[in-house]
């Protein structure tokens, strides 16, 4: 049977359901196997094949029943970089999760990218988790029509950048905690305050800079572009960018940094300069990791609920899972961030003290 309607509009007017496997291989040239082992991620299709069965499953949405999907007892977790305590809160907030609900986790890492690469998306396809959970990354449009055509549901908690009104996320009051901080060290009366960022291109980043200079406007203070660095969320560059801040003439008497690994980079900077914390220099991070507490000083730092974050990731994502949390799946979810005060913060030292 022929029809005389473009091929794009008939693919518009088409339901997921009304996609078959076996239309799908009759306009790609294939056979429905072969469109079977691209749905589940098998290696032995070539890959010009399997670009044209993608395409088509993209272009009709097509979308597997759940009763189609026979799923592993799996949760995907998958970070750009797996190297930290940070992951460790995370990890922990999954698997409280998982361990209830009798499935495991399984890691991965995108090795600094902020989207996983395909080699991942067919091996999450060949997988058939109960869902996947991506932290500090994303999917590019190919990645999200990969795991919607195979109805893997999916959470992006604390996205790089904006993930889009029509994808599922969790994240914190990153711009608050970052007012919060730098309103601390306002009020004990510091006006040079620095602050040492995460990477320019993470929404988290920039949300909690955003705080910073709020709260330096809001207190009268200006903003010195010499006093912001940019960091990367990790100790060696909290270090050296500590450095370069406490070696200037007019070095500040506080700074606020991106993250607690980064403040012990920069604890480690003021030892080396012979600067005491807080008599000297005072400083606030944000995370509240447990070494936190440890480190001497104690550090005054921003509680950005980890555990909590991640717990709500897995719960959302097997919701969606089953057919349920539907209103969630178009939605952003932000857990508060509370400042705890503790020793590395103080007044400034009297001038020429």
């Amino acid at each position: 049977m022929t029809s005389s309607q473009p091929a794009e509009s008939r693919t518009r007017g088409r339901s997921a359901q009304t996609a078959t496997l076996a239309e799908i291989a009759r306009e790609a040239g294939v056979s429905a196997p072969t469109v079977s082992k691209v749905l589940n991620g098998r290696a032995d299709v070539a890959p010009a094949t399997r670009s044209r069965v993608e395409e088509l499953l993209r272009a009709h949405g097509y979308r597997r029943r759940r009763a189609e999907a026979n799923r592993s007892p799996l949760i995907d977790l998958v970070f750009h970089e797996l190297e930290s305590a940070w992951a460790m809160e995370v990890i922990r907030g999954v698997e409280n999760v998982a361990r209830d609900a009798g499935l495991s986790v399984v890691l991965s890492e995108s090795a600094g990218r902020l989207t996983p690469g395909r080699t991942w998306a067919d091996q999450v396809a060949a997988r058939r988790p109960h869902g996947v959970i991506l932290v500090l990354s994303g999917l590019d449009e190919s990645g999200r029509a990969l795991l919607t055509s195979r109805s893997i549901p999916f959470v992006v908690m604390d996205p790089a950048g904006d993930p889009g009104t029509d994808v599922p996320s969790i994240g914190a009051t990153n711009w608050q905690g970052g007012l919060a901080a730098t309103r601390h060290l306002v009020e004990l009366g510091h006006t040079r305050i620095g602050a040492i960022s995460g990477p320019s291109q993470m929404m988290c980043s920039r949300a909690r800079i955003g705080g910073y200079r709020a709260a330096l406007e809001t207190g009268g203070l200006p903003v010195d572009p010499g006093l912001v660095m940019t960091g990367d969320f990790h100790h060696e560059t909290g270090y050296r960018q500590g450095l370069a801040l406490l070696r200037r003439p007019d070095r500040p008497t506080a700074v606020f940094t991106g993250n607690d690994l980064q403040a012990l980079g920069l604890y480690e900077a003021a030892r080396e300069l012979g600067l005491r914390i807080p008599e000297d220099l005072s400083v606030v991070g944000f995370d509240d990791l447990p070494v936190a507490r440890w480190v001497g000083p104690p550090l005054t730092t921003v509680r950005q609920p980890l555990t909590e974050m991640a717990e709500a990731a897995a719960r959302l994502v097997l919701d969606l899972g089953k057919g349920e949390g539907a209103a969630a799946a178009a939605s952003r979810v932000e857990l508060a961030t509370s400042l705890v005060v503790r020793s590395s913060t103080a007044p400034p030292p009297a001038p020429g003290g």
